[in-house]
């Protein structure tokens, strides 16, 4: 499947921190600059952040982990998100290492309802191409890829799931409001998360 966004900014405008996705934190640069010294180019450098991120930022629900997070700083220091938030990081790292990315989102059934679903789009090789950093389990494989799509989840729209072709600069205001007002993310994770974007 391949990923036709639909933006009005030009890439290198999704290279700006804010609040949120912190390019500017100091030990966000630090593991960009670290994984930057250890790859051999843009594409390299992108990979490993995306396997560091996945691999090293368990996802909460996957660890039964209650902690809040929400910025890319608290997100590498306390090792826990949910796949907003590691999207959130994931962003300040390859940002700041002059790589545009986007924050993007799909539609998910979950549970008798539906929830939306964080990930990123990187420009690279003259194109976007998304990558899911949500971390791998039994029945999720997600590797990152510029030939074919390798995310966490296809979408079926005839359960009414959706690939939203927009590339976000910032995180989604519904992404912000849920995770900045919750106090424990197991309890809001089946009722409390937004359902689509609006």
């Amino acid at each position: 499947m391949s990923f036709s966004p639909r933006s009005a900014l030009v890439p290198s405008a999704y290279l700006a921190g804010g609040p949120i996705i912190e390019v500017d934190h100091p030990r966000v640069r630090a593991l960009g600059a670290e994984l930057r010294a250890e790859s051999a180019g843009e594409i390299e450098c992108a990979r490993m952040a995306f396997d560091w991120v996945r691999d090293n930022v368990a996802h909460s629900y996957d660890a039964r982990d209650p902690r809040v997070t929400l910025r890319a700083s608290e997100v590498l220091d306390q090792r826990v998100g949910l796949c907003y938030a590691k999207s959130h990081l994931l962003a300040a790292i390859l940002r700041g290492n002059g790589i545009p990315t986007a924050l993007c989102y799909q539609r998910l059934t979950h549970g008798d309802g539906h929830v939306l679903h964080g990930l990123v789009a990187v420009y690279l090789d003259g194109a976007w191409h998304r990558q899911d950093p949500r971390g791998n389990r039994a029945d999720v494989a997600a590797e990152f890829s510029l030939d074919q799509e390798r995310l966490a989840f296809p979408v079926d729209p005839a359960l009414g799931e959706i690939d939203y072709p927009e590339l976000h600069l910032n995180p989604a205001a519904a992404v912000v409001d849920a995770l900045s007002n919750a106090t424990d993310i197991l309890a809001i994770y089946d009722r409390g998360l937004p359902s689509q974007l609006t």
